[in-house]
């Protein structure tokens, strides 16, 4: 039996856009569903992209959306995912809510071009590239980023500037790419994780 063909999952940040531009954006590659893989799918600083107004806007120009920050969101409930304050990037991949957050994106994109929403303008800055393309791209699926002008990024792409950013080599006399971007990865992961608030006895508060 042969398997059905996968579209590209894109992924988007909502930044300070404004709905028509956002939009537009999402028109321009033909999208047709959103999955906000925000864990709190609220904002203070662009209320036009709280859950309900979002999913009010998109649905009045025909695109569906559904929620999966418990699933693949970067706040994560399981205290077994936290190093101290800090939630692990490499702990949140080993757990089966996680992975059904990716089957759920990979059944999708199998049907339409999907768009993966966060609220961070740059992919690199954010769980949506750092922690969830990358384990698409183990599946074997394309990630294509729609950066904020309208332009596509590969996730390769994105690594590339991540590996810059870190001021990381592509390789050297010993190690290849991967090794570096494994490395990149760690390290953005480690910086941009969620950081929950404890106690004075080191209890989550």
């Amino acid at each position: 039996m042969i398997a059905p063909s996968l579209h590209p999952v894109f992924t988007i940040g909502h930044s300070n856009h404004e709905g028509p531009a956002f939009l537009a954006l999402l028109q321009q590659h033909q999208i047709a569903a959103v999955a906000d893989v925000r864990s709190s799918p609220y904002s203070r600083f662009a209320p036009q992209f709280n859950r309900d107004k979002l999913k009010a806007m998109l649905e009045q120009t025909g695109l569906r959306y559904a929620h999966l920050g418990a699933e693949l969101g970067a706040r994560r409930s399981e205290p077994e995912v936290y190093k101290g304050p800090v939630a692990s990037y490499e702990r949140i991949a080993t757990c089966s809510q996680f992975s059904a957050g990716l089957d759920r994106v990979e059944e999708g994109a199998k049907r339409m071009r999907l768009a993966m929403m966060c609220s961070e303008k740059d992919p690199i800055t954010c769980h949506r590239c750092v922690l969830v393309a990358r384990h698409l791209i183990k599946r074997g699926l394309t990630v294509m980023h729609i950066l904020e002008d309208g332009r596509l990024e590969t996730q390769a792409e994105s690594e590339t500037r991540l590996l810059k950013l870190l001021d990381l080599p592509d390789h050297d006399l010993f190690h290849g790419r991967d090794f570096f971007v494994d490395e990149a990865y760690l390290r953005q992961g480690e910086k941009i994780a969620y950081r929950r608030d404890l106690d004075s006895e080191g209890v989550a508060a």
